[in-house]
């Protein structure tokens, strides 16, 4: 509003000195009567509407002036260009309007301007000056609105959520919505004292209910059992996850047990050492000297107990904080534990921070959240999540893809790129993350594939389709011809105990590999059964296990794809590995805008 009123005060300024220029000119060239005699009519409700005239048509008027100067006969000036810089139509209010009715001064001018020598090239210069304060005028109105726009998509992804009042806290169980999910680099403080009668608490970051399913699946689990569980007697922490499909997933308890291995979480053990550890205490004590009599003497004493971040009635200051491969927790400003990303459960998912418990709880701050304006983040929330799998028909393509919980980034890049195909979006291709494939859905194939690889679906399912063979197959970069790796030093050894024969049955290299529904079945029924005979190549394993099904009987179809490259990227690829996530979005962005697989950078690696 502050640079619109100094628009407004620059108009109101330059109408004044031009109309001050103009009647010093009239004072040196007085007008005639019939100069008077063109008429000019105003809306009086609105000055900025000329009415059933052009203003300025006396220019090409036949009439003759009493005074006329031999400068401004010769003159030709095209009403129009006159009438679209001054009073061309604009979208003012009315309180802009009155703001520059200082303009309706001009219409004596223009009336009598034939008899004024340089009143046109002051109107024409007037006119220009008044184009331009306008385009600057509705700039700013559009920048204004902008800034409308961009504050209630903030309003809709805030960067920061707080609860502060005690009005507005339910200690037993608060919820805070969480629009836009958490980003790296998000966290949720809060301040809060164990109470009650045990002073147990959970936090827990839920994702959005998912229809068909009892409850939300719990990306964190972070529960606090100040007098221990049915494990120990002593405090402990337990962090988890939770979905209708798998239930409770493996506990991760702080402090450890001595079985327990300290994983490292964004370089951060996953539970601080300290915990559960004896610490020293310095204890003031007070004692006479001499006895009962005499002044005070205080000295120091120690006492060992062991260290634990909560404590009953005792306030504490708690950020949860997400990094690159889990999320974090300090106390007090210490780091207590770390937890890393499981599959399918991503910290933007998180639709809701819980809290419940016996805890009172004083505040609670979410911030770093991401806004709309985190466009690579963000962009579309809707369409990173993976499409349901369909119950009453079955997929085309079922596809399980390898990652590791510190994957995060390569995850959210595969979600961007080749999960936004037609065909995984429309639900007849589904994605998922795992660490094994050993579940099949409904579907005609199962591919296996790995976080690094770029996948062009389109080209996968056009290809199964050519091929047309839906038992036994095994399409994708098949080896026929391979042998175990001898040397103890080669990072593929397998010793003759493991594999005694010479050359391994055909097997399809990992990065992108189809087999056909009966075989990803048996597969699983195997391993159900503890029948699998497991072997450490992933992709090699899968080979054995079908020449087994061959021997079996299995008539098998092996399908070679010499467009899955094993060790890169090159033109004209279904499947390219060891791409990164810069690379995977390059190599989307090439895909969408020339509608070829051409590859990014140096391509083969």
């Amino acid at each position: 509003m502050k640079d619109m009123k100094k628009w407004y005060v620059g108009v109101i300024v330059s109408s004044i000195f031009m109309l001050l220029v103009l009647r010093y000119t009239i004072m040196q060239n007085p007008l005639g009567p019939s100069s008077l005699t063109a008429s000019l009519t105003f809306n009086a409700t609105n000055p900025f509407e000329w009415v059933n005239t052009n203003p300025l048509e006396w220019i090409s008027s036949t009439g003759t002036p009493d005074v006329q100067s031999p400068k401004i006969a010769t003159q030709v000036i095209s009403t129009d260009t006159l009438t679209s810089g001054l009073f061309v139509w604009r979208n003012l209010t009315k309180v802009e309007q009155h703001s520059l009715l200082t303009w309706n001064q001009l219409k004596h001018l223009i009336n009598n301007s034939q008899s004024l020598p340089n009143a046109l090239e002051a109107i024409r210069e007037a006119s220009h000056a008044w184009s331009g304060l306008m385009t600057v005028i509705e700039e700013e109105k559009l920048h204004v609105n902008d800034s409308t726009t961009v504050k209630a998509k903030e309003k809709q992804c805030p960067h920061y959520l707080k609860k502060m009042s005690g009005l507005e806290l339910n200690n037993s169980d608060f919820r805070l919505e969480v629009p836009c999910g958490l980003t790296q680099g998000s966290s949720v403080t809060i301040i809060a004292i164990p109470n009650g009668l045990l002073g147990n608490f959970r936090i827990d970051l839920t994702g959005e209910h998912i229809p068909g399913e009892p409850d939300p699946p719990i990306i964190l689990h972070y529960n606090v059992r100040l007098h221990g569980d049915q494990i120990t007697e002593d405090p402990v922490i337990v962090q988890n996850t939770w979905t209708a499909a798998h239930d409770w997933g493996e506990e991760e308890r702080c402090p450890n047990s001595e079985t327990d291995t300290n994983k490292k979480v964004d370089e951060l053990d996953q539970c601080n050492e300290m915990v559960g550890k004896d610490v020293n205490q310095t204890l003031k004590a007070f004692t006479h000297v001499n006895g009962s009599k005499g002044s005070p003497h205080i000295h120091d004493g120690f006492k060992r107990r062991p260290y634990f971040p909560f404590k009953q009635s005792y306030p504490f200051v708690a950020t949860l904080r997400v990094g690159s491969e889990g999320i974090q927790m300090t106390v007090d400003g210490k780091h207590v534990t770390s937890f890393a990303y499981r599959e399918t459960l991503e910290p933007w998912l998180v639709s809701e921070v819980r809290i419940s418990g016996d805890l009172q709880l004083i505040s609670i701050i979410a911030s770093g959240l991401p806004t709309s304006e985190d466009i690579e983040y963000v962009r579309d929330l809707e369409t990173l999540k993976a499409v349901p799998i369909p119950h009453e028909k079955a997929l085309d393509l079922f596809i399980g893809v390898f990652s590791t919980a510190n994957n995060f980034k390569r995850r959210m890049a595969v979600r961007r790129t080749w999960m936004q195909f037609p065909e995984v979006r429309s639900g007849s291709v589904a994605v998922r993350f795992f660490v094994g494939l050993t579940e099949v859905v409904s579907a005609k194939y199962v591919m296996k594939t790995d976080d690094d690889a770029f996948v062009r679906v389109d080209e996968v399912i056009a290809s199964l389709n050519k091929i047309n063979v839906t038992r036994g197959l095994l399409y994708g970069l098949i080896n026929s011809d391979s042998r175990p790796h001898r040397s103890p030093d080669s990072k593929w050894f397998i010793s003759t105990e493991e594999w005694p024969e010479e050359t391994y049955p055909p097997w399809a290299h990992g990065p992108g590999y189809v087999v056909s529904h009966d075989i990803a079945k048996a597969v699983s029924k195997r391993h159900q059964n503890g029948q699998l005979k497991m072997f450490k190549l992933e992709d090699v394993a899968m080979g054995i296990w079908i020449a087994d099904m061959k021997k079996e009987g299995l008539e098998i179809r092996y399908e070679k794809e010499m467009r899955v490259y094993n060790e890169g990227c090159k033109d004209g690829y279904v499947v390219a590995h060891y791409q990164g996530p810069r690379d995977m979005l390059c190599l989307w962005q090439k895909l969408q805008e020339t509608k070829r697989a051409f590859c990014c950078g140096d391509g083969m690696s």
